[in-house]
């Protein structure tokens, strides 16, 4: 009887088993592994949200405690909230411009409506963001009003394809404004229906967009037109305020009488009325009331696109940035609009969310809209830039209260100049007059601190910021060129 076992090293089929089952974990935790860092090297997408005029009244900031933003404040507790934030230019087209260059007013010129993105000398060879995006292998998406001009001429292929740039509907006679305003400067309950906004036509074509399966990862750029005048809005949105109860901006008359004797010069050319004018036809009430309506009605646009992401394919995997132009007064050391240096003026929403960004944070260092440009190419890992002047956020996204020793200069015009840091804020002026706000203590600058020996240490750190150089106006149709600019009375 032969014995069994005849080869000099048999496999039992028990070790077998064992030896395929081993190999087959082995290959699945290869597998695995090479899904893993699949997934941890795909680029996260870009949803970019703009939003124009929008100053602090919105709940996350509490610029106005009657604002009602249900929308921006619940993406605000999935964010890191930026509440020191301010703009490069207190206008839209040249703050626009500093966005999406990365490129600072001070050296590309621009500081009015006039001058378009690809007229500018000093931008020639400078990508914007969505360019450069696309050239390192993303999808572009635009839509409403990101650059104030559009993307056109040489700028024409920086967007892969277009979301949409509607109008919505005016009345056909004025609601509200006195004959002798700007037509821009009109507001009320107009259309009936959302369906009818621009605003909310471009929310859907985004929410539709962002259902869509992409080859490549996408970046979407969604710019909302209100709350920019004139200040027309469904009556629902008017509806959720009382117009008798919410609050107006406090407004001493004194607040002026420390102020330099050219400190309106900056505004010679703005096409708002004077408050003296909103004052004498009663006005400021009724203003007040459509700017609030308008927010509420932009948010119900943000909070659409919000909803579709939420729902879409790309929920976990898309940065988010939200977003304003610069500020804007309602009355607010009796200045009605922009183009001022003062916080009303210069402050901005700004709001990071996403993958690797912790939720429900806020930063209180200064931060400048030119920052976002090199904060999302270093969140996408996108090779560096050389243009950019900002400084990537990605220190802060990271830990809120990392330092930041760059304040943030906001530019009206060339020479004049605020620097804002985490406690302090100094204006400067061409001519030399400067202007100087403890925010710790005196958050609506109600005094000027400038003259006072005390502060001299604080202001001279403040002023080694100021630039040194001031790139001239460029003037191509510029609305300060134009002729016909009228003075600004004297305040009341």
């Amino acid at each position: 009887m032969g014995k069994r076992g005849t080869d000099p090293d048999p496999v039992h089929p028990s070790r077998f088993s064992f030896l395929v089952v081993g190999i087959v974990v082995a290959l699945s935790f290869d597998l695995v592994a090479d899904a893993s860092a699949t997934e941890s090297s795909k680029k996260p997408n870009v949803l970019f949200i703009a939003i124009d005029d929008l100053n602090d009244w919105v709940g996350f900031l509490d610029g106005h405690l009657d604002a009602v933003t249900p929308h921006m404040d619940a993406l605000a507790k999935r964010s890191c909230n930026f509440t020191n934030a301010h703009c490069d230019v207190p206008v839209c087209s040249p703050s626009r411009v500093s966005v999406m260059s990365g490129v600072t007013a001070t050296k590309h010129g621009s500081y009015e409506l006039g001058p378009k993105y690809e007229q500018l000398p000093a931008l020639k060879n400078v990508p914007t963001m969505q360019r450069y995006f696309k050239d390192n292998g993303y999808y572009t998406l635009a839509g409403g009003k990101i650059l104030h001009h559009g993307f056109s001429g040489r700028l024409s292929g920086d967007v892969d394809r277009s979301l949409g740039r509607n109008r919505s509907p005016r009345p056909l006679k004025p609601l509200n404004r006195p004959a002798n305003w700007s037509r821009a400067w009109d507001w009320g309950k107009y259309p009936e229906n959302d369906s009818e906004m621009a605003d909310h036509q471009l929310a859907k074509n985004a929410a539709k967009a962002l259902h869509e399966d992409f080859e490549k990862p996408f970046f979407m750029s969604v710019g909302f037109f209100r709350p920019h005048v004139p200040l027309y809005v469904p009556p629902k949105w008017f509806d959720l305020y009382d117009a008798n109860a919410f609050m107006l901006p406090t407004n001493p008359k004194s607040d002026l009488d420390d102020l330099p004797e050219n400190f309106l010069g900056i505004n010679d050319y703005a096409a708002a009325p004077t408050h003296a004018e909103v004052v004498k036809h009663k006005k400021q009430r009724s203003l007040t009331h459509a700017y609030l309506a308008s927010i509420s009605f932009v948010d119900h646009c943000v909070g659409i696109i919000m909803e579709a992401l939420k729902s879409s394919p790309h929920a976990d995997n898309t940065l988010i940035v939200l977003w304003s132009d610069h500020g804007f007064h309602l009355g607010e050391k009796q200045h009605w609009a922009k183009r001022t240096l003062w916080e009303e003026s210069t402050r901005v929403p700004l709001l990071f969310a996403g993958p690797g960004i912790a939720a429900g944070t806020s930063c209180a260092e200064a931060a400048s809209l030119i920052d976002i440009y090199p904060t999302l190419v270093d969140l996408c890992n996108l090779p560096k830039n050389s243009h950019l002047d900002g400084i990537s956020l990605v220190p802060q996204l990271r830990d809120p209260g990392t330092p930041r020793e760059h304040p943030a200069i906001t530019s009206s015009y060339a020479g004049n100049h605020s620097i804002r840091n985490r406690d302090w804020r100094l204006v400067v002026y061409e001519d030399g007059a400067e202007e100087l706000y403890d925010h710790r203590n005196d958050p609506d600058e109600f005094h000027n601190l400038a003259d006072q020996s005390e502060y001299k240490v604080i202001r001279d750190e403040l002023a080694r910021w100021v630039p040194q150089e001031s790139a001239p106006e460029f003037k191509a149709k510029s609305e300060r060129a134009r002729e016909g600019g009228r003075k600004q009375p004297k305040p009341l």
